[in-house]
């Protein structure tokens, strides 16, 4: 910021945003009324092909919606809300508990008991042969909605409550209006999406560690389209309050910071060379001992 002062000015709401994603809510909602009388196996097709890439693109916006980055850090509830109406199509609650340990992702990179995007001792114990790497790739969505419960217990909040609530609802009046397969393809969609599959590939791209000494990369392909730029991870964890359409212009203006890092060329050889590298699994990640940051 020294040196490039100007990178202030990219920070501050997307006015964008909050389009795409209603855009995005709607997609699928549609496709909840065109699925209702489709056979299962294709409802489960549907729902990796198409429904799940737009379910895991929406947590990628909440994601980004968590920085405040729709409405400004002026309207935090804005935010919070506009996040559960973004978790709708996700079809379990996640907006609220994601923001509540995503703090401490920041705060306490790698941090032992506060980052809880740090796999246990058990996952990185079992899953070390290639195909139980295989599996736990598959169960992804399942170790991170229980590890916090077990590395780093919070107390329910307000919000996490008004969060299920709004869900639960709006599934039932989904299950009421046209059955029971469109809540299928959204929960299926948003399970098989976020475990094996192309764009997951970004969980395993922005902290384990591929090279000694690099705990962090970027990843500045095509994908990035679908994902609101969380492959520009470097610069989202220099710049988190800057919004994903315009991290690629802090690439743009410090590139010296930037070109001479290692980063990633392909999210599916990311997953390739995890399963079968025999140097790589949940326990390569840098985990350290943090100390509590005072709160304002």
């Amino acid at each position: 910021l020294a040196k490039y002062p100007e990178i202030k000015t990219l920070m501050g709401p997307d006015p964008h945003l909050k389009w795409i994603v209603s855009g995005m809510v709607f997609t699928q909602l549609l496709a909840c009324y065109l699925v209702k009388d489709l056979s299962w196996k294709w409802i489960f097709f549907w729902a990796y092909a198409f429904g799940g890439c737009i379910n895991h693109s929406l947590t990628l916006a909440i994601h980004d919606i968590s920085h405040n980055v729709a409405f400004g850090n002026k309207q935090a509830k804005w935010n919070r809300w506009f996040a559960v109406f973004a978790n709708l199509p996700i079809g379990i609650p996640y907006s609220a508990s994601f923001k509540k340990y995503h703090i401490d992702h920041h705060r306490y990179l790698g941090g032992d008991s506060l980052d809880v995007d740090i796999p246990t001792d058990f996952e990185g114990w079992f899953f070390c042969t290639p195909l139980r790497k295989l599996l736990w790739l598959f169960l992804q969505p399942l170790f991170y909605s229980l590890r916090p419960l077990y590395v780093n217990p919070k107390a329910i909040t307000r919000m996490e409550i008004l969060n299920a609530l709004v869900q639960f609802s709006t599934d039932l009046i989904i299950y009421y209006l046209w059955g029971l397969k469109p809540v299928i393809y959204l929960i299926a969609g948003t399970i098989l999406c976020l475990g094996f599959h192309p764009i997951s590939g970004h969980f395993i791209a922005e902290h384990y560690m591929f090279l000694k000494g690099y705990e962090t990369y970027s990843y500045y392909g095509p994908l990035n389209w679908l994902t609101f730029n969380v492959g520009y991870h470097m610069e989202h964890h220099d710049f988190p309050s800057i919004p994903g359409c315009r991290l690629p212009m802090v690439k743009k203006i410090a590139a010296e910071y930037y070109d001479n890092l290692p980063h990633h060329q392909s999210w599916i050889r990311v997953l390739w060379d995890f399963v079968f590298d025999d140097t790589l699994g949940p326990y390569s990640r840098v985990k350290r001992l943090c100390k509590l940051a005072k709160e304002s």
